[in-house]
C-alpha cells in the first residue's frame, strides 16, 4: 500500500501498472525459489529494471524484503541508481518510508517466526518426552504386574503345601481310624453311621486333593520355569526361546509342555554334537505347538529310549501328537496339542 501511494503523482498509467505487475511477480517467483540462487537473480534482476522503468523504484521495498529474506539486501542496490537519472522527492520519500516498513516487518516476521520455531521445538520435546515417560510407565506397570503374579503364584503354593500337609494328612489318619473302626465294630447298629462317616472323608479327602490340584497347576508360571530349564543346559549350547502363551493355559497342558522341553534338553544334551537349539512354544485358536530343533547331525534315531517313549506317553496323555524327526542339518520334536 505503501508503494501504491508513490504512483499517485505519476503522469502515466501504463507504467505503474507494469511496475506493480513486475514487482509482484519477481516477488512471488522469489518466494518460490527462496533459498536458492534462482532467487538472489530474480531479486537483481528486478532492481536493475529500475534503470529501464523508472517506476520499478517506488516497488523497491517490495523487492527490498524479499531480499532481505534472502539475507542478502544488497542486491537492491541497483536500483538506487534511478536517483541519479531521474531525483524525484515524492518517489524519494514514499521509497523510504516502503523501506523503512519493509525492515519493520521483516524484523517482526522473523522474531515471530523464530518464537514459533522455539515453540514447535519445544512441543516436540514434551511430545517425546511425554512418549518416553508412557513407555516408562507402561514398563513399571508390566514389571509390578509381574512382581504380583509371582507374588500370587508363590501364595498359591503354599496354600498348596499347608493344605497337602495339613488337612490331608488330617483327613487321611481320620480315614484310617474310621476304617479301623469299622474293622473292630461288633454293634450292627453303628455299622451305618462308621459307614456314612468313612464316605463323608472320602468325599473331602476327594475334594481336598482336587483343591490342592486346581491350586498347584495355576500356580504354574510356565515361561519362568522354562527359563530355569534353558539356564542349566549345557554351557557349549546357545539356546533360544519364542514364547507366546496366555497364562490361562491349563494345568495339564503346562505340565506336559514343560516336561517334553525339559526331556528335549537334556537328549539334546546327551546325544547332539550340535551348539545351537532353538524352542518354539506357540498358542494358537485351536491348537497348542511346540518345536525343539538343535543343529546337530542326526541321520536316523538308532532305537526308541525311555526318552522318546516319555515324551509320548506326555502328548498323549492330553490328546496330542508328537513326532521326531531326524536329519543331516539336526534333530526336530514337533507337538501339537488340541484345545479342549
Amino acid at each position: 500500500m505503501i508503494c501504491l501511494l508513490s504512483f499517485v503523482h505519476s503522469e502515466s498509467f501504463a507504467a505503474p501498472v507494469a511496475a506493480l505487475s513486475i514487482a509482484v511477480t519477481l516477488s512471488l517467483l522469489a518466494q518460490t525459489f527462496s533459498g536458492t540462487k534462482a532467487a538472489a537473480v530474480l531479486i537483481a534482476c528486478g532492481a536493475a529494471v529500475c534503470g529501464l522503468l523508472p517506476e520499478m523504484f517506488n516497488m523497491l521495498p517490495l523487492l527490498l524484503y524479499e531480499a532481505l529474506w534472502e539475507k542478502k539486501w544488497w542486491l537492491t542496490l541497483g536500483g538506487l541508481t534511478v536517483l541519479v537519472s531521474s531525483p524525484q522527492p515524492d518517489k524519494l520519500f514514499f521509497s523510504a518510508v516502503g523501506m523503512l516498513a519493509a525492515v519493520i516487518i521483516f524484523l517482526r516476521v522473523s522474531k515471530l517466526e523464530e518464537t514459533v520455531g522455539k515453540l514447535t521445538a519445544l512441543r516436540d520435546d514434551i511430545t517425546e518426552t511425554n512418549m518416553q515417560l508412557h513407555l516408562r510407565n507402561d514398563a513399571i506397570t508390566r514389571a509390578q504386574d509381574s512382581e504380583i503374579h509371582i507374588a500370587t503364584l508363590k501364595e498359591r503354593n503354599r496354600i498348596a503345601r499347608e493344605i497337602h500337609d495339613n488337612v490331608g494328612h488330617l483327613l487321611t489318619r481320620s480315614l484310617l481310624q474310621a476304617g479301623a473302626l469299622n474293622i473292630i465294630n461288633k454293634d450292627e447298629a453303628l455299622k451305618e453311621p462308621l459307614e456314612s462317616l468313612k464316605d463323608t472323608l472320602d468325599t473331602a479327602m476327594t475334594s481336598i486333593r482336587q483343591s490342592v490340584h486346581d491350586l498347584h497347576d495355576d500356580s504354574i508360571d510356565l515361561r519362568k520355569a522354562v527359563e530355569d530349564s534353558i539356564s542349566s543346559v549345557d554351557g557349549r549350547f546357545t539356546v533360544s526361546l519364542d514364547y507366546d502363551m496366555s497364562e490361562k493355559t491349563a494345568g495339564n497342558i503346562k505340565l506336559c509342555l514343560l516336561g517334553v522341553i525339559k526331556e528335549g534338553l537334556s537328549n539334546a544334551a546327551k546325544h547332539s554334537n550340535g551348539d545351537k537349539i532353538s524352542i518354539s512354544v506357540q498358542e494358537h485358536p485351536a491348537f497348542y505347538r511346540l518345536t525343539i530343533e538343535d543343529n546337530g547331525c542326526c541321520e536316523k534315531i538308532a532305537s526308541t529310549g525311555i526318552g522318546l517313549e516319555n515324551m509320548k506317553e506326555r502328548a498323549g496323555s492330553v490328546g496330542g501328537n508328537i513326532t521326531f524327526t531326524p536329519s543331516e542339518k539336526g534333530f526336530r520334536i514337533f507337538m501339537s496339542v488340541p484345545k479342549q
